[in-house]
């Protein structure tokens, strides 16, 4: 792959962090890259980076003094990649490089976390002077810089020229496995494997993808965080023992790269005081936005993504710490919030199982709030596919995605992943055990939000009846909204004029 790009030359707008490490990334797979940044400092260490760590004689990072000087060393028709900030600072840029004088057979890619329809609004905006495509990059600055998960969306025309440098820089699995090829070494990347790239779509796609994974990820976090909590409050056990749970539960259908990272955490001391370094950090969460986009977007849609909901409002409730400081006198929980020593073992299998369970829904909104877009904007998405680029490289890769590849390669139109015998079977068969973790959570007192509403989604999905049925009489009492009959037709409504004294039923529709 990598003797394809021999002589290719792309440019980079912004050498931040992950600017930086894409461009090294890329300068590794023989790609040269001329650089630009607003801070003259970034351009250094960009160049000063690739020059230490080259393994051979000729140069593959260049400075550029300007975006007409950056254009100028490009071969044409050029490529240039954008790492700024989501929002109006990618279009700053894309109108700087208009007046710099970029050609409409240019290629400008956007590697940030763009809202999805502002990728829509651009390639509209900047057809007639460049053709604006997007590549969403999941991973991080580790990601970036050996190997990240790419969605890539925008004109289909762009994509062959495209394809082999984002083949080239992207993470790598194993064919057979689905297990991810990592080497973490600057000069020497991983060539071998399936790489985790692809196009997903029309303008918006990529990005769009993106946002789902974030709010998948939003979710998977949230779920490990309620057993670590369930653990060290129920459980009574330490930072270190959950440590330890956490890194055989990796051994088991959980592998990921947030379970293996969350045992790290847990087995790491505080430099200054030597206490477990998760008891020195405050218990407020951050967010960027991409999980809260996710969560409004399956609300708008009318998709039940409500794990990835409640994931965002419980980063919100953590941010309400002197309100809960103030609660946690005034307010009492069950007067034993510990259960005893003898139900450990027990317990642990049951929540082993309930965190998988509940991943498994987490996933199965995902994918079904992308069918529902994929629907909605006539994209061609290729579920399997992106299950495949997300195996390595992201924040969500684990074993268990190699399972939902094979899901959507047994049948590409599955309308939810639940209906698919492996993942349907293993939630009727451990059931028992997740409603056994989210009844002990709710008799301790420890909040499990995300857990318990994927036990609910659960047991909504399979509900043939639901008491939606008041629900619409109610609208239909207090606002006239009607409603279907069962024994009727379902393109007939009907409504009860409930003011009346003769209670008489009219069909409106």
């Amino acid at each position: 792959m990598a003797s394809q790009n021999n002589h290719t030359r792309v440019g980079l707008i912004g050498l931040g962090v992950m600017g930086k490490n894409l461009g090294l990334n890329l300068t590794d797979n023989q790609i040269q890259v001329v650089g630009f940044d607003t801070d003259p400092n970034k351009i250094d260490l960009f160049v000063e980076q690739e020059q230490r760590e080259r393994q051979r004689a000729s140069a593959r990072a260049f400075a550029s003094s300007s975006l007409t000087d950056l254009l100028a060393q490009l071969p044409s028709p050029r490529t240039v990649f954008l790492s700024v900030p989501a929002g109006q600072p990618v279009d700053a840029v894309c109108e700087q490089l208009i007046v710099a004088g970029i050609g409409p057979e240019d290629v400008v890619i956007d590697t940030g976390n763009s809202l999805w329809t502002d990728s829509n609004t651009r390639e509209a905006h900047y057809r007639s002077h460049f053709l604006f495509f997007s590549t969403a990059v999941s991973g991080g600055e580790v990601g970036a810089r050996f190997g990240p998960s790419l969605m890539a969306s925008g004109d289909a025309s762009a994509w062959p020229r495209l394809e082999p440098i984002l083949h080239a820089i992207a993470a790598k699995v194993e064919p057979s496995t689905g297990l991810a090829i990592e080497r973490q070494e600057p000069g020497n990347p991983v060539t071998e494997g399936e790489p985790c790239a692809a196009y997903i779509g029309p303008s918006g796609s990529g990005h769009f993808v993106k946002m789902v994974h974030n709010g998948i990820e939003y979710a998977d976090m949230q779920l490990i965080c309620e057993a670590y909590h369930f653990m060290r409050v129920a459980l009574g056990l330490t930072p270190a023992q959950i440590s330890q749970v956490f890194s055989e539960w990796n051994q088991t259908e959980l592998n990921s790269y947030l379970m293996e990272i969350s045992a790290d955490v847990l087995a790491q001391a505080d430099p200054e005081t030597g206490l477990p370094l998760v008891d020195i950090i405050l218990d407020k969460a951050g967010q960027k936005g991409t999980g809260l986009w996710t969560a409004v977007h399956s609300l708008q849609a009318g998709a039940p993504a409500t794990v990835i909901a409640q994931a965002v409002y419980a980063r919100s409730q953590s941010a309400q710490k002197q309100q809960r400081v103030q609660a946690a006198q005034l307010l009492c929980g069950p007067a034993d919030g510990a259960l005893p020593a003898f139900e450990v073992e027990s317990a642990l299998q049951q929540l082993h199982d309930a965190l998988y369970c509940a991943k498994i829904c987490a996933y199965a909104q995902g994918f079904e709030l992308m069918q529902m877009a994929a629907s909605d904007n006539s994209w061609p998405l290729n579920f399997a596919e992106i299950a495949k680029i997300w195996r390595a490289g992201c924040i969500i890769r684990a074993r268990f995605l190699q399972s939902i590849t094979d899901a959507y390669q047994r049948d590409a139109e599955l309308p939810n992943l639940l209906f698919d015998g492996f993942f349907g079977d293993t939630l009727v068969a451990r059931q028992a055990h997740w409603r056994q973790a989210v009844i002990a959570g709710i008799r301790t007192g420890v909040p499990m939000p995300c857990m318990s509403s994927a036990l609910s989604y659960f047991d909504a999905f399979r509900s043939e009846t639901l008491p939606a049925n008041l629900l619409q009489a109610q609208r239909d009492f207090f606002g006239a909204h009607t409603f279907q009959r069962v024994d009727k037709d379902p393109a007939h409504s009907f409504h009860l004029q409930w003011s009346q004294p003769q209670r008489t039923l009219i069909q409106t529709k």
